[in-house]
């Protein structure tokens, strides 16, 4: 081959496609990149890429996406966590709160765990959800099957119509004497029970001082009502009377016991003998025919039978109703004037064997006294006018008769009393009376 020109650099250079290389120190030129311009002086060539590349590309880690956010997010300031945390924590109370009846116990550890929410307290735990304990609707149901309905007809023809529970397993009803009083001497009393069942019943016997009566029918099946303590009742607690006034059966009312100690008398008609009872007083509704139905408390425990309902003045016959003022007989004395119907058909009263003025104000005035009665005994004149006994004050002749009634036959009680203008005071003990 011949030799370049003197002077030519022709042996230094290598022709590729109208580009140069520049030659290394080895002799051998370093590859080319096509299209390839450098920007300054001394930039260095782009790296080849290999001439073979493999089919088989490993897969991403499974965290890509995280790992992508992270290199990109920046982690907030940990005093913004706290004032979040914080946040969020005063957001749940307030909530709770609101809510009135759930207790959070809030934990904050290094962990950040989210708050558990605690679960709502269950509505009821009987058959029925919907029926809570201790609510009326949980009463309803478990005295409606023990209060029945009373069908009285007298033998001259009267007709009445109350209310009666089942006392025990012997088909014994507890009710009102005014209810049954026209089937005493000749008649029929017909029960019907909450599932509508009819039988007839026998009268086993009254007491009209405490207008009470037992009526008894045979193979009854409706079960018995749980007895409570009316002397533990206190005023304001919630009560449900439960009868059927005017012929409607099975009805149920609410409200509370405004009362206690209560001088009611009952008996209007000159041939219909006088109770009087130290009642509890109800703004349940009571009317005509709840008369011998409970009133019970929200343990569906029987305290009182409903007997008696105030009136207005110059209402007409057939139009007193419920005014919010029900006067029930306390359990406490009707428990034992029943179990002594049940045992021997008739009930005893305390007394103290003298008669007051029913006319007298600001005390009972003694109008007259037995002979060896207890009041003769503890040597108690006519004229003298008794003022309290056991430390009760007495302002009329009713609220002496009601006070000696709370007590038991054999019982001592002690007097104050005035005569002549001076006061004076007796132990006695009280004698008894059927009736």
């Amino acid at each position: 081959m011949p030799l370049q020109a003197p002077g030519s650099d022709a042996a230094y250079r290598q022709t590729m496609g109208g580009r140069s290389t520049t030659q290394r120190s080895f002799g051998r030129p370093e590859p080319q990149q096509g299209g390839f311009r450098p920007l300054y002086q001394g930039q260095a060539w782009p790296t080849e890429q290999p001439p073979y590349r493999p089919a088989y590309l490993p897969p991403p880690p499974a965290d890509w996406h995280q790992q992508q956010a992270r290199s990109y997010t920046s982690e907030p300031p940990k005093v913004n966590r706290v004032i979040t945390i914080a946040a969020l924590v005063a957001l749940v109370i307030g909530v709770l709160a609101g809510a009135g009846a759930a207790t959070a116990v809030v934990a904050l550890d290094g962990n950040n765990a989210p708050i558990a929410q605690q679960p709502d307290p269950p509505i009821g735990t009987g058959a029925d959800p919907r029926i809570k304990t201790g609510s009326v609707s949980a009463v309803a149901a478990t005295l409606l099957p023990s209060v029945v309905q009373l069908k009285v007809q007298g033998a001259d023809n009267s007709n009445a119509t109350g209310s009666g529970f089942v006392i025990d397993n012997l088909g014994h009803i507890l009710t009102n004497n005014h209810v049954v009083e026209s089937a005493a001497k000749g008649g029929s009393i017909q029960v019907v029970t909450n599932d509508n069942k009819t039988a007839t019943a026998r009268l086993v016997g009254r007491s009209p001082a405490y207008d009470l009566a037992v009526v008894q029918v045979a193979g009854l099946t409706a079960p018995s009502v749980q007895f409570g303590r009316s002397e533990a009742a206190i005023v304001g607690q919630d009560v449900v009377a439960i009868g059927s006034p005017l012929g409607l059966a099975g009805t149920v009312t609410s409200g509370i016991i405004s009362a206690k100690n209560r001088p009611v008398t009952t008996g209007d008609d000159t041939g219909q003998a006088s109770s009087y009872i130290s009642a509890l007083q109800t703004d349940a509704a009571i009317n005509p025919g709840n008369s011998g139905g409970p009133l019970v408390d929200m343990n569906a425990r029987v305290i009182g039978i409903n007997s008696a309902i105030a009136t207005v003045a110059g209402a007409g016959e057939g139009q007193s109703g419920s005014i919010g003022l029900g006067f029930a007989i306390p359990i406490d004395q009707a428990r034992r004037t029943a179990q002594q119907i049940i045992a021997t058909g008739q009930a005893s009263y305390p007394v103290i064997g003298a008669s007051v003025d029913m006319t007298f104000e600001g005390g009972g005035r003694v109008s007259a006294v037995t002979p060896r009665s207890p009041a003769a005994k503890a040597g108690l004149r006519v004229g003298d006018v008794i003022t309290a006994i056991n430390n009760q004050a007495v302002d009329s002749a009713e609220v002496l008769i009601v006070a000696i009634r709370t007590h038991q036959p054999g019982e001592a009680v002690r007097l104050a009393y005035e005569r002549a203008g001076r006061s004076r005071t007796v132990t006695l003990t009280l004698g008894q009376q059927i009736g």
